[in-house]
């Protein structure tokens, strides 16, 4: 299973998560967020990153433009979109994007196209690193393959979702010592239980 470390703010976060299995690495670039790092903060880390690593530029609320220029700058490989966002936007980006489907309930998931991926988070009024969890149950029945799954994933409780066979997981809060700092072991730990499958 893919494993996505997001919030990354410094280097040896990065690496280290990297050094531990991470397949991507997620960038905030959501100012109201105790995790936001400038597109050129993010862009001198980028820089110094081996290489077949994702790195995932996660925005909110933004315009097309402002997302192709935070994009470039930063240096990223693909658009996380953490809005409902238009068509027309989507059609002016200039790297590839996922969506996320916040979930509020199992028909949030029912609804979306089942031939393109997504990532799952669970919905609440801020956009990301609540910590809160989706209810599993929900993805009883259905092919989990193309979908990613966030919120409230930590290393004791990511063995659960093993069973669904999910694309992959997406961790931030819970795998930190602050906001916009990672525990090391948590890390660690972590993906190893992700892809312990």
């Amino acid at each position: 299973m893919r494993c996505k470390i997001c919030g990354i703010t410094n280097y040896d976060d990065a690496m280290h998560a990297i050094q531990a299995g991470a397949d991507a690495l997620g960038f905030v670039f959501y100012e109201a967020s105790p995790r936001y790092i400038t597109p050129k903060k993010a862009n001198a880390i980028i820089q110094k990153l081996p290489p077949f690593i994702e790195k995932v530029g996660l925005f909110v609320n933004e315009t097309a433009q402002t997302i192709n220029t935070q994009s470039t700058q930063a240096g990223i490989t693909l658009i996380q979109l953490h809005f409902k966002a238009s068509q027309e936007l989507k059609e002016a980006l200039t790297r590839p994007y996922i969506e996320v489907i916040r979930a509020a309930s199992k028909d949030d998931i029912l609804s979306i196209d089942p031939t393109r991926y997504y990532l799952v988070d669970t919905y609440c009024e801020e956009y990301g690193g609540s910590g809160k969890r989706l209810n599993l149950e929900w993805f009883e029945g259905l092919s989990c393959d193309q979908f990613i799954l966030a919120g409230g994933l930590t290393p004791e409780n990511v063995h659960e979702v093993l069973p669904y066979g999910f694309y992959g997981v997406d961790v931030s809060s819970g795998t930190e010592r602050a906001y916009g700092k990672k525990d090391p072991l948590k890390v660690t730990h972590f993906i190893r239980a992700a892809k312990s499958c």
